[in-house]
């Protein structure tokens, strides 16, 4: 089993910033890719940043040039810094991984338990 563990999440004024960490334990022989989504209250899940295990990264259009994606593959850890956070980008943030596991020939999508954010403006 794999587990996925997301920290750095809380309260923070508009134009602030907060730094998400995600580490990924357990029966892990590889990880592919890695990324961030937000849900909203009333709103549909959504992609906010993706990163390959090459270091390609994605973003959604709401926040290119405010976050920033990284990972650290020895740490299996994915990282999300958010700066000039907006009201708007209040949401539970969760984390996901596309983890090969030990005697696995397949990849499977795990995904954190979520962490608040809470942008005041």
């Amino acid at each position: 089993q794999v587990q996925l563990v997301e920290s750095g999440g809380g309260w923070v004024q508009a134009g602030g910033s907060l730094r998400l960490s995600c580490a990924a334990s357990g029966n892990i022989f590889s990880i592919n890719g890695m990324g961030w989504h937000r849900q909203a209250p009333g709103k549909q899940r959504e992609l906010v940043a993706r990163i390959s295990r090459g270091y390609s990264t994605i973003y959604a259009d709401s926040v290119k040039g405010r976050f920033t994606i990284s990972r650290d593959n020895a740490k299996n850890t994915v990282y999300l810094q958010m700066d000039s956070l907006k009201p708007e980008d209040t949401a539970v943030y969760y984390c996901n991984a596309a983890v090969q596991s030990g005697g696995s020939w397949s990849f499977t999508d795990y995904w954190g338990q979520g962490t608040q954010v809470t942008v005041s403006s």
